[in-house]
């Protein structure tokens, strides 16, 4: 079992960064996981100024542990459940859980910043693998005042046993929410989003009012092991995935031995914005026959137009392929921001249209059998 110890984080640090401007919030330590030694690596102290994150680039921890075996998860009660838990906590009596770390996914030269944040439930706010918490951000609602915030909704992006692998922990993707002023085009800290700013200035032990677990559309369908599941993500909605993938090729659970195929499609602006890519990369390497990986990286990537890569222009490069495996009774997701389903939406009626097809016929017929499956927002 793997144990974070909550005012720290292990983190690799890319080679060639200036240590120098964060020699006194990190230190080297050994990494110890089920029962093997790991090469040192660097902690940091996420006590230290919150602030400072925002212009390093950090990996999760849990990258550390993709080069482990399958991990041992549980309890294993976890599994013995036939319908997912939902709405165990409303807005009206959320349940309070605990911050236990915050750390930046990207490097400096994404747009952006985006945080991993996991969040101790204490094993009573139990989830599946697809499912959302909603957070509600401290402080008044300005539109209504004397009352709490809206409920913002997340994708969990880690398995029902959490990044420490004792059901106990959730994991959210999120985005730090900043508006520009569109005269000066510099940042209005006046307009920040009130609850990804709230959750990226987190700190380990901070409390947090969260709601659900929520959502039925994005479960991983386990009835077929074998199956084949094609994932579509622009940016955080690839929180999910990311919990589909540790539980197929990360985790030991007795009841789940994935032998189908899981295909990523991501699209992100340049290489500083992919996120968990280091994750990504290991299941790539360990279990080539089972997972494949494609990455659009919009703003340094040209489609065969010669315009920036989008997600659909991936999908529309293994369009034979997709279309094959859709035919085959595969699953297919899309997670990300709404405005990624048009494009992807007129990429796929062309190529129907192409085959000699009715994309209107097929898309029915995909969720009609269930294989479609869309979380945008």
């Amino acid at each position: 079992m793997a144990h974070l110890v909550v005012s720290q984080v292990s983190v690799a640090v890319p080679i060639g960064s200036d240590l120098s401007l964060r020699r006194s919030a990190f230190k080297v330590s050994n990494l110890n996981f089920q029962d093997k030694s790991w090469a040192p690596v660097l902690t940091f102290d996420l006590k230290a100024n919150n602030s400072r994150l925002r212009s390093q680039h950090v990996t999760c921890m849990s990258v550390q542990q993709t080069s482990a075996p399958k991990v041992t998860v549980s309890p294993l009660e976890l599994e013995d459940p036939n319908e997912p838990p939902l709405n165990i906590y409303k807005p009206k009596e959320p349940y309070t859980a605990t911050i236990v770390s915050v750390e930046r996914l990207v490097g400096p030269k994404a747009p952006g910043e985006t945080c991993h944040i996991v969040i101790d439930h204490g094993g009573n706010v139990p989830y599946w693998e697809g499912q959302s918490y909603g957070v509600i951000p401290p402080g008044e609602n300005p539109k209504k005042p004397g009352n709490p915030h809206n409920v913002r909704l997340y994708s969990i992006a880690s398995t029902r046993y959490g990044d420490n692998f004792d059901g106990k922990t959730a994991s959210l993707c999120v985005r730090r929410a900043v508006y520009y002023d569109s005269e000066t085009g510099k940042e209005d800290p006046s307009k920040q989003g009130v609850c990804s700013n709230f959750l990226c200035n987190s700190k380990p032990g901070d409390k947090i009012k969260i709601t659900g677990p929520s959502g039925k559309i994005m479960l991983l369908p386990e009835d077929d092991p074998n199956a084949t599941h094609i994932m579509i993500a622009t940016g955080t909605g690839v929180a999910p995935f990311r919990g589909y993938l540790r539980r197929m090729f990360m985790e030991s659970v007795p009841k789940f031995k994935f032998g189908g195929l899981a295909w990523l499609f991501l699209g992100v602006a340049n290489q500083d914005s992919l996120l968990y890519d280091e994750e990504f990369t290991k299941y790539l390497q360990d279990y080539p026959d089972n997972f494949r990986y494609d990455k659009a990286l919009s703003r340094e990537q040209k489609n065969r137009s010669g315009g920036k890569m989008y997600v659909q222009d991936k999908i529309e490069e293994y369009s034979d392929e997709i279309f094959k495996l859709l035919d085959n009774g595969a699953h297919i997701y899309f997670c990300g921001l709404k405005g990624m389903m048009p494009g992807i939406q007129d990429t796929l009626k062309k190529v129907a249209e192409q085959r000699g097809e009715s994309w209107e016929e097929k898309l029915s017929q995909l969720k009609k059998n269930k294989q479609w499956h869309v979380e945008v927002y």
